[in-house]
């Protein structure tokens, strides 16, 4: 495959397309981005983690970062496609072994995400691609890059499916960003 389709309009609104969308969930006013829609299309899904790899080859990264849960699903696919291992960041209280962990801002209150200290097993500057569905706000994948750091990795970029563009999360962002829809 020489030409990466994340680049092509059709390719995205094909993308667009597959994603389901669900008025008032979880609450009123939200529109929920349900992406079981497009895991479902085994061919599309294909084509997605296949230019991603395609993206993400010329890195040379040794782990994808995943963030709990969505992120789950598309990093553990791309390293698999790559070749490199995947890490988990979770909720807090998921891991089993010692973790550290880093307390972000909610829209009302704030949570807690971890990661393993030994998460990049003790590869000095490991190259670390994080990636999730969507950002939103941002607090998320900015405590994730920062959990990311202290662990002893080296976030070349942060990867989301969906940008969310009115809530104006890339601010919040300390690393390069990706996103291969803006919505």
């Amino acid at each position: 495959m020489s030409k990466n389709l994340l680049y092509c309009e059709d390719f995205k609104q094909k993308l667009l397309d597959s994603i389901r969308q669900i008025q008032d969930y979880p609450k009123k006013g939200i529109l929920f981005r349900d992406i079981t829609t497009l895991l479902n299309d085994k061919e599309l899904f294909s084509l997605l983690i296949d230019n991603l790899a395609l993206r993400y080859k010329e890195y040379h990264l040794d782990f994808i970062a995943g963030i709990e849960s969505r992120g789950f699903i598309f990093g553990s696919a791309l390293a698999f496609a790559l070749g490199v291992g995947f890490v988990p960041i979770r909720k807090k209280g998921k891991l089993p072994a010692k973790v550290l962990q880093k307390s972000y801002a909610l829209e009302y209150g704030e949570d807690v995400i971890e990661i393993h200290q030994d998460a990049f097993r003790d590869k000095p500057n490991a190259k670390v691609l994080l990636i999730d569905d969507l950002i939103a706000t941002g607090g998320t994948a900015q405590a994730s890059v920062e959990l990311i750091t202290e662990a002893g990795g080296n976030c070349v970029e942060s990867c989301f499916l969906i940008h969310l563009t009115a809530l104006d999360g890339l601010k919040k962002m300390q690393t390069k960003v990706f996103s291969v829809l803006e919505v």
